[in-house]
């Protein structure tokens, strides 16, 4: 079996900051008047401790989509840019920046798409639905990400079956409107129905690859999901946020798993780069 020390491991979803602006989480910290800088050095420190102990190389960053935004792009320019100045700490970690824009700004978001591709220098955008206020299948939804095709920008899907608004069938359409954009789909496995779907949306849409973060049985549901489409279509991730103190589950499974280590290698860390070189050129 392929020690993990030897493997070129990406995580291909970690956030910067927490959700408890949007859900309850036990033991949040509300707020901290700790500078920026302050707060940021210690969640790098943290976060590089975190990856270490899984030999993890590197990780995608990505914005949170729990902040608040009381004044609207505002905020979200601003979440950007923090996301940046994050990986721009230890870019030799951190290469691959990921923002957000929220459906809801129409036009405005537009000028968002370009300023994070052409002045930040992003490497995609995320989508969480559940904190947007809008379905995944929404008309701005289309049109961000036609725009995004056109700048080069992969896609963060999450599709949390769940959840009514970010359910796969959504996903569905949207891969099928444009197919050939590559969409990373973020927390597919999180639930038990979801991977039931997955075999047939994904047979209809060669341009999705999926994250297995959150997987809650991964023999039976990831592994049956890579022997039927090929491991090119998955990429690990750990769906961590900034609050974590322990390494997640999903990596110790896929490397301890009955698959073969050039599929092991392909999902821990070479597909993801693979999406994101493509996408760059």
């Amino acid at each position: 079996m392929t020690h993990s020390s030897t493997l070129d491991i990406i995580d291909a979803h970690q956030h910067v900051g927490d959700l408890s602006d949007s859900l309850t989480m036990d033991g949040a910290a509300h707020g901290q008047r700790e500078s920026e800088d302050v707060r940021r050095e210690r969640d790098v420190a943290k976060r590089l401790a975190l990856l270490d102990q899984q030999h993890v190389r590197q990780s995608v960053i990505i914005a949170s989509h729990a902040y608040l935004r009381p004044d609207g792009i505002a905020d979200t320019r601003r979440v950007n840019e923090g996301v940046v100045r994050y990986c721009q700490v230890r870019p030799d970690r951190f290469p691959y920046p990921v923002g957000v824009v929220e459906p809801l700004y129409g036009e405005r978001g537009l000028a968002e798409l370009d300023r994070c591709r052409d002045e930040l220098g992003m490497t995609g955008i995320s989508f969480h639905t559940r904190f947007q206020g809008v379905a995944l299948d929404s008309p701005w939804m289309f049109r961000y990400l036609e725009r995004m095709g056109e700048l080069g920008l992969v896609p963060f899907v999450h599709a949390l079956g769940v959840i009514a608004d970010q359910a796969l069938w959504r996903v569905d359409k949207l891969a099928r409107a444009m197919p050939d954009l590559t969409m990373v789909v973020l927390a597919g496995f999180a639930d038990a129905e979801t991977p039931l779907q997955l075999h047939d949306v994904a047979d209809r849409n060669p341009n999705l690859v999926f994250d297995i973060s959150l997987a809650i049985n991964f023999e039976t549901f990831v592994e049956p999901a890579v022997r039927r489409l090929g491991a090119h279509r998955f990429v690990f991730g750990s769906d961590t946020y900034s609050a974590a103190t322990r390494p997640g589950h999903v990596l110790g499974q896929l490397l301890g798993s009955a698959m073969d280590d050039a599929d092991k290698a392909a999902i821990a860390g070479g597909n993801i780069r693979r999406v994101l070189s493509a996408a760059s050129r």
